[in-house]
């Protein structure tokens, strides 16, 4: 629809499409559906569209125009003095707009003349409002632009209309495109739907529209299960065959499709046929949502049982009530066409429209009911160019200025118009739109009700949405129908994708050690370290830190058999010191006894450092202390099992080097060496590898953390040990040389089983830490170190203590002498 202002003109009397006044207001509507008879070249003829069915919203808006130019006219506040007049040409949707610029544009003469600068050209109107649909609207600004002639549009929700580099001269009543598309995208997450159908028609507004939807779906929730456009019949609805076939797919495939949600952003002429097809194969609990161009149509509206096909959900501009319209809208004038002279040679299209009233009549109560929406954007267009010519003009109380009025100067009022209309603030922003909402519409069946209930108001300034009222589903027990690829996942499971959308998955519980986290859907993530969690869990729990305690049963034996071992070695070593001059604790090793008993006690002492929580003293004292008490003790043992092969089987072969063994003392020499060369190692290995705890997980038990000392510490073992081995072998060695010495001196069974022992066990105890490191690591170590230090005290003391308590007469100077006398007469 174009709205024209013109210059005065002759007063004539009025027709049923044309009222003449000091200015001239032109219009284009959609007031039928097709064009009848042969398209005429002269732009000073516009063809006729008559005989075909009429667009009753077209006409409806068209009264809208003429109630709003009578209202003005009627008064006196606005443009004082001067009359508006109006001429209306049926655009026949997009086929009959170039002719009617191109006739606004002329002079009164009906010339065009080309000119390098149209500053100061006088067209035959001022201002143009309209058309309908983006399509025309970009067609006739780029005609308009070149005059800078205003234009202001009330229907065309394109994006691209607010580029002002192209469009410099455009203005439009209605919210974008964007907008729109965003208020879709808000009802369906509002009503947790993430599976949709997008149909669009086949031209540039389900094209652009469709664009603009799926790019705002970007980021979003929401998966187009597929998207269709759809074929756009000839304006008199007649289908070709192979596009009826496609109408038959395209309904197949919505109903086999599990998406029960449809976005139809698409022009009306497209949809009769298709709501036919839907009818006709029965498709029902569909919820269709409605792009503004067909939210609020009352053809389609009372089309045959359209009820049946679901619930349908629409886009439109709020409801702007319009004083007295209701009334004036079925007003019926007598119809003259205007005289044939030099300003009107012939019609200037479709001066008569015989079905206009009485379709509008039929459809009244329908228009009623549902308010005006789209019309109070027609209506607040002419006001918008009423009030600019009024500031143009200078008006006063009383009368308005008559200044030649250049479309220029227009465009700039037009830009700075503020005024209140209905109680609602109107001005322009730096695109050229309103700072106006937008309603969701459910169409309702009831009657005396509006047909195009409001449920709904979406604010674009803040991007919300309001729902206002409750929805009446036309589903079993009016629920709300589910549009979902896969059901929402339980807590504590993640979305595995399945195929391409990533609305479509199924539900897999997080692995153990990993947890839903809300704000990601497709993966799980893992605990931290000293955290745990069990399959399917939404949040992790603290480990359970394990060491070694106090009752702990095995930690309660080893306990026992180390203090029974510490008051045992006690024992022993008393009673080495009450019979100190006796044969038998001297043929032991004498003072060198009391060498190795007294690190035996303190490494049984050292036995609670095992158990506890760790710390960095009970960790060095592990590393160094125990095996520097156990090196002692061996190098005794090998001292003294060296000692006594030396004197029966050597000194006499190397009397010279036994002597200096005696003089200089060699077994403590021997001792303090090898002591030193400990200490050496242990130091080394205490600065090579730290001995802080460490936490360790166990695999095979992930809900404790065992803490314990370095994880490296076994390491640290082996080559502390090292030492131990070798002298282990040595002690073996000469305890199997001195097998045949005499009985008192004989120790190589005892000495050979703790030394096989300490081998053995250690060699194990080195095994079984590369392949395990939970807590029985620890109970395991103490107990073998615990067995080491019974193996020494009880096997190579044992049986001393034994002779000296139960054999007396064994513990004699004389006894001894026949012993190696006896010895002596054999080897000879």
């Amino acid at each position: 629809m174009l709205l024209l202002l013109s210059m005065p003109v002759e007063v004539q009397e009025s027709s049923d499409f044309h009222l003449s006044g000091d200015y001239l207001l032109g219009g284009l509507f959609t007031l039928h559906a097709n064009i009848k008879g042969t398209t005429h070249l002269n732009y000073t003829q516009v063809p006729q569209c008559k005989d075909y069915e009429t667009k009753v919203l077209g006409y409806n808006l068209m009264q809208a125009m003429r109630f709003a130019v009578e209202e003005i006219n009627n008064d006196s506040s606005l443009l004082p003095g001067l009359l508006l007049g109006y001429e209306m040409v049926d655009v026949c949707y997009l086929t009959n707009n170039i002719q009617p610029v191109l006739y606004f544009l002329a002079k009164e003469n009906f010339s065009l003349p080309i000119q390098q600068d149209y500053s100061n050209y006088l067209p035959r109107v001022v201002a143009v409002i309209g058309p309908d649909t983006a399509e025309s609207v970009v067609t006739v600004n780029h005609l308009l632009s070149l005059f800078l002639l205003p234009q202001i549009t009330y229907s065309a929700i394109s994006n691209e209309l607010r580029d002002r580099s192209r469009f410099p001269s455009l203005f439009r009543t209605i919210p974008s495109g964007s907008h729109q598309m965003e208020a879709m995208i808000r009802i369906i997450i509002h009503f947790h739907w993430n599976w949709v159908i997008l149909l669009v028609s086949s031209d540039d507004y389900g094209r652009e529209n469709g664009h603009l939807f799926s790019e705002k779906l970007e980021g979003r929730d929401i998966c187009v299960a597929f998207q269709e456009s759809l074929p756009i019949p000839s304006p008199n609805r007649v289908v070709m065959p192979q596009d009826k076939r496609r109408m038959e797919g395209l309904v197949a495939k919505i109903r086999r499709s599990t998406a029960k949600v449809v976005v139809v952003l698409s022009l009306d002429l497209a949809l009769y046929t298709f709501f036919e097809e839907v009818l006709r194969q029965n498709l029902t609990g569909t919820v269709w949502i409605a792009s503004e161009s067909w939210s609020i149509d009352p053809v389609l509206h009372s089309f045959f049982s359209v009820r049946r096909a679901g619930t349908f959900l629409g886009i439109t501009t709020p409801i702007v009530p319009i004083p007295g319209f209701s009334d004036f809208r079925i007003r019926r004038s007598e119809v003259r066409k205007p005289a044939m002279d030099g300003k009107h040679p012939q019609p200037t299209c479709n001066q008569e429209c015989d079905t206009c009233p009485d379709a509008a009549e039929s459809y009244n109560t329908v228009l009623t009911l549902s308010g005006e929406r789209v019309v109070y954007n027609v209506y607040l267009s002419v006001y918008i160019v009423a009030h600019a010519l009024h500031s143009l003009l200078d008006c006063e109380a009383a009368h308005c200025s008559r200044d030649v009025v250049y479309p220029w100067k227009l465009l700039q009022e037009i830009w700075k118009v503020n005024f209140t209309l209905l109680d609602r603030r109107i001005f322009f922003d730096e695109q050229g739109d309103l700072p106006l909402g937008l309603e969701i519409i459910q169409w309702q069946w009831e009657d005396g009700h509006n047909p195009f209930n409001s449920i709904a108001f979406y604010n674009p300034a803040e991007q919300r949405l309001f729902v206002a009222t409750n929805i009446s589903w036309h589903t079993a027990n009016n629920t709300a129908p589910s549009s979902v690829c896969s059901k929402s996942c339980q807590p504590g499971q993640w979305k595995r994708p399945v195929g391409l959308h990533p609305c479509c998955f199924e539900c897999v519980d997080c692995a153990p050690g990993t947890y839903h986290n809300l704000s990601e859907d497709f993966e799980c993530q893992h605990c931290p370290l000293n955290e745990w969690s069990n399959a399917g869990a939404i949040q992790c729990y603290k480990r359970r830190l394990q060491y070694l305690e106090w009752q702990e049963p095995l930690t309660i034996i080893v306990v026992i058999l180390a203090t029974l071992g510490f008051l045992s070695t006690l024992a022993i070593l008393i009673i080495f010191w009450v019979h100190f001059q006796t044969p038998m604790v001297r043929s032991a090793g004498g003072r060198m006894c009391f060498l190795m008993l007294t690190p035996l006690l303190v490494a049984y002492v050292s036995v609670p450092v095992y158990i506890g929580r760790p710390t960095v003293f009970t960790c060095l004292y592990r590393q160094t202390l125990f095996t520097l008490c156990f090196t002692v003790c061996i190098a005794c043992i090998n001292v003294r099992s060296f000692q006594i092969v030396c004197i029966f089987k050597m000194a006499s072969q190397l009397p010279h080097a036994y002597s200096y063994w005696v003089k200089y003392n060699g077994p403590y020499v021997f001792v303090v060496l090898i002591t030193l060369l400990k200490v050496g190692i242990v130091v080394s290995s205490a600065m090579a590898i730290p001995t802080s705890p460490t936490i360790l997980y166990d695999n095979e038990n992930p809900q404790i953390m065992i803490l314990n000392c370095n994880i490296n510490s076994r390491k640290a073992i082996l080559f502390n040990t090292s030492l131990d081995l070798i002298l282990s072998i040595f002690g073996f060695s000469f305890s199997y040389m001195g097998k045949e010495l005499p009985t008192n001196y004989n120790e190589a069974k005892f000495i050979t089983l703790s030394m096989t022992f300490y081998f053995a066990s250690s060699a194990f105890l080195c095994t079984f830490m590369s392949v395990y490191q939970g807590v029985l690591l620890t109970i395991f170590d103490v107990s073998i170190t615990v067995i080491n230090l019974l193996s020494i005290s009880m096997g190579y003391f044992g049986p001393k203590c034994y002779m000296i308590l139960f054999y007396p007469q064994r513990n004699t100077l004389a006894y001894f002498n026949n012993v190696i006398q006896g010895y002596t007469m054999r080897k000879e």
